[in-house]
């Protein structure tokens, strides 16, 4: 396998990985409603759990409101049940047609707590990262003992894979910096 074949594989799985917590990170709650906060919430919807998006229509009309419109009426009661059995906290009430859920000021206690989530998640993303690293500087390791690579050409790979790395858990770091400081503000 060519070096720059095998970066551009690795760089993808990094990628991947990045993707993935911002996706985790989206779900986090902070001071402002987003209808993101409901993505990870499933409805049971005739016997088969959907993300309530599947089911109804999620907006966000102001910074403390999220207003869930099912597309059947018959859909309230698996949503309220789906969002009161959910860890986010929130307390829907509906009017027949629409549920609302408002989205409470956070405590400083329960602040504390989302920012050392937050920091767990973004750990659990660099060991990944560096998982991903590992496995490339193997895969480098194993063509050089195959001579398919001369010395120099491993060692610039693993250098190059090194960066990389670097880079990816850079960015990390900055998405985590970026939600902690959501979280704090109030």
């Amino acid at each position: 396998m060519e070096i720059q074949e095998l970066l551009t594989r690795e760089e993808s799985r990094m990628d991947k990985t990045i993707e993935a917590l911002k996706h985790e990170f989206a779900s986090i709650r902070t001071g402002r409603a987003s209808t993101a906060l409901l993505d990870k919430v499933m409805v049971d919807y005739y016997g088969t759990p959907s993300p309530i998006n599947q089911v109804a229509n999620v907006t966000a009309p102001e910074p403390r409101l999220i207003l869930v419109k099912p597309w059947e009426k018959s859909m309230i009661g698996p949503i309220e049940k789906a969002v009161l059995q959910s860890d986010l906290g929130l307390n829907p009430s509906n009017d027949g047609d629409t549920i609302r859920l408002a989205i409470p000021q956070l405590t400083e206690e329960r602040r504390k707590e989302l920012v050392k989530v937050v920091s767990k998640k973004a750990e659990e993303a660099k060991v990944a990262v560096r998982n991903i690293r590992r496995d490339a500087n193997d895969a480098i390791k194993k063509e050089e003992k195959a001579k398919t690579i001369t010395e120099d050409d491993s060692k610039q790979g693993q250098d190059q894979i090194q960066k990389l790395t670097d880079k990816k858990i850079k960015a990390i770091d900055e998405l985590k910096d970026k939600k902690e400081k959501d979280v704090l503000e109030v």
